[in-house]
Formats: structure tokens, sequence, C-alpha cells
């Protein structure tokens, strides 16, 4: 019986160009599930080798050629996969999976929400329009029986919801993914579904918490304007499970990194 679960999220900016770091979080953290994001490759080309070596025997791979992608990779058997096609665009965006806990299952839903561009503005700009719409679909579809069952949900969001989740709330109010409308229907999306913001019930609301640090900034540690776009939810059955998460901020320094930091979630039955 798995009776502790040890998973982390992380959003790779390609995996195939960033697996000697992978392969550096592996001999690290050792978890036994790993959920990645922007994968940017098909299903073909996936390092599954790489992943069998270090003691992934299981993958759940939703690719595509160039752009977006997620993986859910595990030392522990995968059952009911599903991979779901949000505003029918045909992009590689999610994977669900159930992996064993506490006799019964976990489900994991790892996502890639669009980033939505630069003008947060649907009139003016389809990429807001495309994201706001794929937050609604989530909306409708994640609540009632998906979260009537112990559940988890990560990914990167591309959201920052709250203020201490952003390293300026005044100076993002109109940046794409802490705009009021991007951060009020995202809160929608999580408390219809009775989803818990796991990340903030370890970190105080008033401490700044980020997952994300641009590429552009000469010293990203020492300039520190990061953001919190990736996330873990769980569902109210599993909210008594969730006993830890934390970003592994250090990653974000590891040569040829992500933009994006891992964050570990530890479950314990």
């Amino acid at each position: 019986m798995t009776n502790r679960l040890k998973l982390v999220t992380w959003n790779i900016n390609s995996v195939r160009l960033r697996m000697p770091i992978v392969e550096q979080l592996i001999e690290e953290v050792a978890p036994d599930v790993i959920c990645l994001q922007e994968t940017k490759c098909p299903d073909a080309n996936f390092p599954e080798k790489a992943f069998r070596t270090a003691g992934y025997e299981h993958m759940a791979i939703n690719g595509q050629k160039g752009y977006h992608g997620v993986a859910t990779v595990s030392k522990l058997p995968l059952t009911n996969v599903e991979k779901r096609d949000f505003c029918n665009v045909g992009d590689s965006r999610h994977v669900a999976v159930d992996v064993p806990f506490n006799g019964s299952a976990l489900r994991v839903h790892n996502f890639y929400v669009p980033a939505g561009g630069d003008e947060p503005d649907r009139d003016k700009n389809d990429k807001f329009g495309h994201k706001l719409d794929f937050l609604g679909e989530m909306q409708e579809w994640l609540q009632g029986a998906e979260t009537a069952k112990p559940a988890v949900l990560v990914g990167d969001l591309n959201v920052a919801p709250y203020e201490h989740d952003v390293w300026s709330h005044k100076k993002l109010l109109k940046v794409v993914s802490h705009t009021p409308i991007e951060t009020e229907l995202f809160e929608t999306v999580r408390e219809t579904g009775g989803w818990l913001d796991a990340m903030r019930q370890f970190t105080p609301m008033e401490e700044k918490l980020y997952t994300w640090w641009s590429y552009r900034a000469k010293d990203w540690s020492a300039a520190d304007k990061g953001r919190r776009l990736d996330h873990v939810w769980v569902s109210e059955p599993a909210s008594n499970h969730i006993k830890s998460t934390e970003v592994l901020r250090d990653a974000r320094g590891w040569e040829k990194p992500s933009d994006h930091a891992p964050v570990v979630a530890v479950f314990e039955a």
C-alpha cells in the first residue's frame, strides 16, 4: 500500500533540452511522480529511455511538435489515463491519471493553461480569449463527480491570483497573468470545484510566493521579479492528506534552467 506520495510539478520548457536538470531533480528530490508541462515534443520523441533508466517505468504523455505538451511519469502504475482537448483546438495541454494511494487512488490532473499573449483584451487578442475560454471549460468540468474523490490538480496555470503572488501587485494589474478578469475567473474555477490552494495553506497570504522568473533579467535572483504561475490544488477528500508544498527555487539557477522552478507536494495517508 502506498501511504506516502511525493509529487513534483514543473514547467520544463523543452524536456529533451533540459533532461540533464530533470535527472538532477530526480537525484536530489526522488519524487514518486513528476508532472511536466511545456515538454515541446511529440509523443514518439519523448525521452522515455532516460526516464526508465531513472526508475520511472510508467508514463502518460500528451505531446505535440514544438509547442505545449504535458507528461506525467511515475514509479507507480498509472491507470485511467485521460487526455482532454480544451476549446477543440488540438493543443496538448492536459493529461489525467490515477496513482495508487492510501489503498485506493489519487486522481492527478496535469495542466498547461494558455499564457494568453500580451494584451488583456479578448477583442484585440485571440490568445487572451482562448485563455479565458480554457479556464471556463475547466470550471464547467472540474466540479461535482470530479472533485468528490481524492484528487490533485497541478501545473503551469499561468495565473498569479493574489497580491503577493507577484513582485508588484500595482504594476502588474494590467499585465496578463495578474489582471482582475483572469484572477477573478481563476478563483471562480477553484472555488466552484471546492479545490484548496495547497501552496497557500503552507505559505501565509502575506508572504511572497513565486515559481517563475523571466529570462530577461540579468540576475533573476537579485531582481526577484517573480510570479506564482504554477499551482497545486487538492480536492476536499484529499485535503487531509497534503502535508507540505515547497518551491525548489534553487533549480531556477541550475545549468540551462527552465524559467519555472519545480514545486514539490507531499501526501500522506
